[in-house]
Formats: structure tokens, sequence, C-alpha cells
């Protein structure tokens, strides 16, 4: 087969094939961002559960972008698996890839207020001051975290779980919006 030929059938396969991000379907590329995002929650309820570390508030936030582009994800791709129209498949990636980055932002936000870059949230961060009068003690305390965002409880290679969770949100968010713009140009 000549080379002209080859390139003609790799280009019908190709082209008939789902939109390919690096080997990837769009299927593909969407239930592996939901494979990704799963892989993160099970991570920090491990974390949790089994390490008893306890999550700050901002580490329960960082959660829910997760919990958005799970079932986000799984049901682009099960559109894409199941001939959607290309705006369709393309639009839920990209919404993917905006959740997840979004997520990826609050988690670099996290970070540098672990690394004391700049202050964090007043219910999870600093010192915590006077309680006020003593009627009002029980319910102070009951408001007042103690977990604090500003001190990661656990590091491996300098990143704490926050550096983690920002690194594989953002990968996982370029996959998706690779995927969305790629299904996007394709004509089906």
């Amino acid at each position: 087969m000549s080379d002209t030929a080859k390139a003609a059938a790799w280009s019908r396969a190709s082209g008939s094939a789902a939109a390919l991000v690096g080997g990837l379907s769009a299927s593909g590329s969407a239930f592996l961002v939901a494979a990704g995002s799963a892989a993160i929650v099970a991570a920090a309820h491990f974390f949790q559960y089994v390490l008893l570390i306890a999550p700050c508030p901002l580490c329960l936030e960082q959660r829910k972008f997760h919990y958005v582009a799970i079932p986000l994800a799984l049901a682009t791709g099960l559109a894409a698996l199941k001939g959607a129209p290309n705006r369709l498949v393309a639009a839920g990636l990209a919404l993917a890839a905006v959740v997840l980055f979004a997520g990826a932002v609050l988690a670099a936000y996290h970070s540098g207020v672990e690394w004391k870059l700049w202050a964090g949230p007043a219910d999870c961060t600093g010192p915590i001051a006077s309680f006020g009068q003593a009627g009002s003690l029980l319910e102070q305390m009951q408001t007042t975290s103690v977990v604090r965002c500003d001190e990661a409880s656990w590091r491996f290679l300098g990143l704490s779980l926050a550096g983690y969770n920002g690194l594989v949100s953002l990968a996982l968010a370029a996959l998706a919006g690779r995927a969305a713009f790629v299904e996007a140009r394709r004509r089906r």
C-alpha cells in the first residue's frame, strides 16, 4: 500500500471514529475525566476515613467540583457513545472543563493559603480571637471550625492534598477542553 493510500485510509478511519484526543475518542475522554474525578473523591475519602485526616472547609468545597464533574462527564460520554450531535458532546466536555478548571483555581487558592501567600477564609484561618460573652460560648464553639485551612495536614514531595488536587483537576480540565475543541471542529 502506498503512502498516499495509507494516509487516505487513516483519514477515513479517524474521520469516521469519534474525535480523537491523544488517541482517545470523545467518549473515552469523558469517561477518563469521570474516572479521574472519581479517583480524587475516593482519595479524599481514603484520607478522611482511613487515615483519619479531617478535611478543612476549603477541602470540602473543592470536592463539590468533582461531584459535578463526575455525572456530567459520564452523561457526556454516554451521549457520545449513543451518537449525540457533536455540538452537544462538545458542550458537555467544555462544561466539564470549566467546572474542573474552577476546581483547580480553588485548589491553587487553598495551596496559597497553606503556604501563607495570602489570607484564607476567616472561618478556618488565623488565630481564634475572643469568644465574646460567656453566654454565647457554646454557640461560638459550634460555629468555629477546628480544622484549619492554612495548615496542610499532609504533604508529599512538598505538595499538599490541595496541591495535588489542583494539578489533577487542571490536567482533567485540559483533557476535557481539548476533547471539546476537537469534537466541536469535527463534522459528522
